[in-house]
């Protein structure tokens, strides 16, 4: 079966992409509210909108991972009951994330919708936290909002125990950890001093302390592939002093989608930081390419204006803006993706599906998002405020790319066309999508 072709329909609040892969539709939302000055006018007006558009799209009821990102952390218990109570047994697993939206909201909401209407998707939803997505003998395992037993605790003891509980929690997915593909990590206060070091350090200390000997995709990587495997990751600060996290796992036995972690020609891989950045390095890989045949899924890790391992443009965001945009599309371009064992699956920032844009100061948001427009166009986007993992970085973005090889025999594997909307506006099929 071919990709499908998508007609895209437009609404004011709302961007998204529709991404056509292995006979499955993909929705990629970013929304914030249009109107309303309570928490629960705004947060059911962009829920309500998010729907709508995941149901135009053939994916009615099937949201299965969602970021909700909040102004005040006091709002989160609120907010939480309001979701359940609009989902009910629909109910996406759920990260809460406290990082004012940009534009001023209460709240702002990232959600992907799997369509039940152009292939055999079974959802299967184990708590608020767990979602499981099957299809195409794939398993795609959404994990959401794993937290230490004790928020009170070191930084690293917070991440040793809230990694633990991810484990756990995949584990009752039928998912090991060495199956995950892509984290998010959270972390209240992130470049604030603890004892004698950073609260970011102590994340690394205490990740690569979980992380050893964990063998990460073993079971997924090209024939020969030598050296470190971690997953693609963002670790960016929110309010507060807490730490929780998210991921997705991917489980399957075909032997035709492999795993490729991709490293940037432009930086120095992270987990080769030298001590002066911490004790011990981060764990994690720059992006992580999932391919099946023609096709290519590239999940971006959280990226900022480094080059090699030095901050480039300090003081100067729109710059800083301009170079981790550089660093994305080098990461993810033709040269580099064939260099590391998939010819011709490359992309250019126009493979972005979505994007998340985390701003330092409220007031570069103008500035930042007039760089983002500039470079990528129409594209469903979150910007919220969190502090980047050195004190010296004002903006950190991430998202998830999509890429096809030149027409050809399918081996097996069908997509990717990808369509975007813009909210206001009616576009192309490969253009559109405000903002957020």
């Amino acid at each position: 079966m071919a990709a499908h072709t998508v007609c895209k329909l437009s609404h004011e609040g709302i961007g998204y992409s529709v991404v056509d892969l292995n006979d499955v539709r993909h929705v990629f939302a970013a929304a914030v509210p249009r109107r309303g000055d309570t928490l629960e006018a705004q947060a059911r007006d962009a829920m309500e909108t998010i729907q709508q558009v995941i149901s135009e799209q053939g994916a009615r009821g099937s949201i299965v991972h969602q970021a909700v990102f909040v102004r005040h952390i006091e709002q989160i218990d609120q907010c939480r009951n309001l979701i359940r109570q609009f989902y009910g047994p629909d109910l996406p697993a759920t990260s809460y994330v406290p990082q004012p939206p940009c534009d001023g909201k209460l709240l702002s909401i990232e959600a992907l919708g799997v369509g039940r209407g152009f292939g055999d998707v079974e959802i299967q939803r184990l708590s608020e936290q767990l979602v499981v997505a099957r299809h195409n003998d794939i398993a795609w395992v959404h994990a959401a909002q794993a937290v230490p037993e004790d928020t009170a605790a070191s930084a690293y003891d917070q991440a040793i125990s809230a990694f633990r509980r991810l484990r756990d929690l995949l584990h009752t997915a039928g998912v090991r950890l060495d199956q995950v593909v892509r984290t998010w990590v959270y972390v209240g206060g992130i470049v604030d001093q603890e004892g004698p070091t950073q609260r970011y350090m102590e994340l690394n200390r205490a990740r690569s302390d979980f992380y050893e000997g964990v063998p990460f995709l073993k079971d997924r990587l090209l024939d020969g592939r030598s050296g470190a495997v971690y997953p693609a990751s963002t670790g960016i600060g929110t309010l507060g002093r807490g730490i929780s996290l998210s991921a997705i796992a991917l489980a399957t036995q075909r032997p035709d989608i492999v795993a490729v972690p991709l490293e940037n020609p432009r930086q120095v891989s992270a987990y080769d930081y030298c001590a002066r950045y911490g004790p011990k390095s981060p764990k994690f890989s720059r992006a992580m390419a999932l391919s099946c045949g023609q096709y290519t899924t590239i999940f971006v890790s959280g990226t900022a204006s480094i080059t090699q391992s030095e901050t480039r443009h300090i003081d100067d965001v729109a710059a800083q803006t301009h170079e981790t945009l550089n660093n994305i599309e080098a990461l993810i371009a033709e040269d580099n993706v064939a260099a590391h064992g998939l010819p011709g699956l490359g992309t250019t920032l126009d493979g972005l599906a979505l994007v998340r844009v985390y701003i330092k100061h409220q007031e570069d948001y103008p500035t930042v998002r007039k760089v983002c427009e500039q470079r990528l166009g129409e594209l469903p986007t979150i910007y919220a405020v969190g502090d980047v993992c050195r004190p010296e970085l004002l903006v950190e973005i991430e998202g998830i790319a999509f890429s096809q090889k030149a027409p050809g025999p399918l081996d097996g594997c069908h997509g990717p066309h990808i369509g975007r909307a813009v909210s206001q506006q009616l576009v192309a099929p490969r253009r559109g999508n405000p903002a957020v």
